[in-house]
């Protein structure tokens, strides 16, 4: 019996050891929240690298959640821990949009580790200058989670780690070919994808290259068949239907790329029902002051309108409102309450 529990020690230590043993160098994205000012939000890009032994170092870059020309740019460096890791920062390499009253907290911020969602939770704890005290990050990374290699002319799966994923074809990202964490597709030679992270982006986010290694040859079909036509489901309802890739930077009404697919399709439906008329609702986090909320979700609904005019669709066919901050669908900060609404107009 002893030698049993022994056994399971074991077992369970080598598992510990395999989770925490795992390589957290990589580009992660997210945001700092929980510092004592109500409804601030601090997006953050956080480079890694290994250094020395069980030690890490990088760069964190974080931005004012709602004036993005205000950024600071630290050196950070620290150990693995068993849950995770622990970085300090080290010094300041930038700033931008310093004046004489503002300062960026410096100390040590202690990370928990989640291997299966790739996310990084960490606490932060600030050298007493100000009102520096605490803070929570909430960072996420990309990462191929299914098989690197697939077969020619095979539909497979593809499945990757991250929040609020966009898949591009093009390092340029322009292409946008699906959202989400997995992608259903058939691949008929090797392949790079382009992905970003639409959760909290900022100025230094950047997309990660997947690449899909393709072995044999695609299988030749028996007899020439013309392509199968996929339409996209209808985006238009008599209900309020969220769109839920045309979302916007934030504290801003400009439209954030991956959302154009969709309002193409939205422009594609208004065309081939010539007599619909459509309404669009604007919406925003809970960030912020009320009264410029409320200015901010009209403006959102105002750049989706100007989106479809500019796209072939009569102004007069559109109409707008905003409601703020006072509906959102999520707990805030979260990017997906800075969204617009779409149904049809009675």
């Amino acid at each position: 019996m002893k030698q049993q529990r022994l056994w399971l020690t074991l077992v369970v230590l080598l598992a510990s050891f395999t989770a925490s043993a795992q390589s957290l160098s990589g580009v992660w994205q997210g945001v700092e929240t929980d510092t004592g000012e109500p409804g601030a939000v601090w997006p953050a890009v956080l480079r890694l690298q290994k250094s020395s032994g069980t030690n890490l170092f990088g760069v964190l870059y974080q931005e004012v959640g709602d004036e993005a020309s205000r950024s600071v740019t630290f050196q950070v460096q620290g150990p693995r821990t068993a849950t995770g890791l622990r970085l300090d920062h080290v010094r300041k390499l930038s700033e931008t949009g310093s004046t004489l009253s503002t300062y960026w907290c410096e100390g040590s911020i202690t990370f928990t580790y989640d291997p299966k969602l790739e996310k990084l939770t960490g606490r932060a704890t600030y050298r007493p200058v100000g009102t520096c005290g605490v803070g929570t990050f909430t960072l996420y990374r990309i990462r191929l989670k299914s098989a690197g290699t697939v077969a020619a002319g095979t539909e497979s799966t593809l499945r990757v780690s991250g929040r609020n994923v966009v898949w591009y074809a093009d390092a340029a990202l322009k292409q946008p070919v699906a959202t989400g964490n997995t992608y259903r597709t058939t691949l008929s030679k090797t392949t790079t994808f382009y992905l970003t992270q639409a959760y909290y982006p900022t100025r230094q986010s950047t997309a990660v290259p997947i690449t899909i290694q393709v072995t044999g040859a695609a299988p030749k079909p028996a007899a020439p068949a013309a392509p199968d036509t996929v339409r996209p489901a209808p985006l238009l309802a008599a209900t309020p239907v969220v769109l839920p890739t045309v979302l916007f930077r934030l504290g801003t009404a400009e439209l954030l790329p991956e959302g154009l697919p969709a309002l193409e399709q939205l422009a594609t439906e208004l065309k081939a029902r010539p007599d619909l008329r459509l309404r669009v609702a604007g919406h925003t986090d809970k960030i912020g002051e009320p009264q410029k909320n409320q200015v901010l979700s009209e403006q959102r609904a105002g750049a989706v309108k100007a989106y479809l005019v500019k796209a072939g669709i009569p102004a007069a066919r559109i109409s707008t409102t905003g409601y703020g901050d006072s509906r959102p669908l999520y707990p805030s900060p979260d990017a997906r309450n800075r969204r617009v609404e779409v149904s049809q107009d009675k």
